[in-house]
């Protein structure tokens, strides 16, 4: 069976999409969309690939409203998110406690590290969603989905990282392009003592990039469907992030319930409906 795939270049993917690993039942025709995250509104709008890399927000977003996909229990990307989170480098700003009232950009409100930086905000310094006032440049993946009434939208043509560096914004969340700019520093005094912070309360990374498929391909070939996870895990070897249901769960659970609190969400979603359409067997 020969499938399309979207999946981003890393350490532990680049065996398959190089071709080093290969299987007798599935041939995956990859497409290498970049950013990556240019892939996910086609995935989850039209199912535009069998096979796709999918940000764990868009997922949750995708799977309430609907949407035919199939969530495989692979793991793409995953990091501590406070080094993201950036301001100028002479704000008054010290800490998180500090956005209460000030304007904070993020490409797309529904952005995966977005979500975990709220949440952990939430969480741990006390600064809900609805306290900072949001601007965003991008709609969510999921076009049901409207932005809660504390988010606003940059004007036409305006770009975050050069408002940061005006003043028009106060703060930024910034992904795999955060930018080593000596006029930005982190909000996070110490981003890496915040990281390892969420890993003794909560216990693993975030995850932000884990795998799809179409529903369709999940219930008629499920077969295929655990060759591609086979394939998946072989092609990441020793450079491997958490795979697995029981090493994937405590993410997700804890994902989906700062999803519902931040307004992503319309209802709770539970870990069974997370994994519906699994096939029997894959763990």
């Amino acid at each position: 069976m020969r499938l399309s795939a979207a999946l981003g270049r890393y350490p532990h993917t680049a065996a398959l999409l190089d071709g080093r690993v290969a299987s007798p039942l599935v041939a995956l025709d990859i497409q290498e969309v970049k950013p990556i995250s240019r892939a996910f509104a086609p995935m989850v709008r039209e199912g535009r690939y069998d096979v796709s890399e999918m940000a764990i927000a868009t997922f949750l977003m995708a799977k309430a409203w609907g949407k035919p996909l199939v969530l495989l229990p692979v793991c793409v990307a995953a990091r501590f998110q406070e080094a993201a989170l950036l301001c100028r480098a002479g704000s008054a700003i010290s800490g998180p406690e500090d956005l209460r009232g000030k304007r904070v950009g993020v490409r797309a409100y529904s952005q995966t590290t977005g979500l975990w930086l709220r949440g952990r905000m939430a969480e741990a310094h006390g600064v809900r969603p609805e306290e900072i006032a949001w601007v965003t440049f991008e709609d969510a993946h999921v076009a049901e989905y409207r932005d809660p009434p504390f988010v606003e939208r940059a004007a036409p043509g305006q770009e975050m990282l050069a408002m940061l560096k005006a003043g028009a914004l106060d703060a930024a969340v910034f992904g795999n392009d955060t930018p080593a700019d000596p006029a930005l520093r982190t909000v996070f005094p110490d981003p890496d003592a915040a990281g390892r912070a969420f890993l003794a309360a909560h216990g693993f990374v975030p995850v932000n990039h884990l795998v799809v498929v179409r529903q369709s391909l999940a219930r008629e070939a499920p077969e295929v469907v655990a060759e591609i996870v086979r394939m998946l895990r072989e092609a990441a070897g020793e450079a491997a992030l958490p795979q697995g249901r029981a090493a994937l769960s405590p993410a997700i659970d804890l994902a989906a319930r700062y999803a519902l609190d931040q307004g992503l969400l319309p209802r709770g979603m539970g870990l069974e409906e997370a994994w519906d359409g699994l096939p029997p067997g894959i763990g």
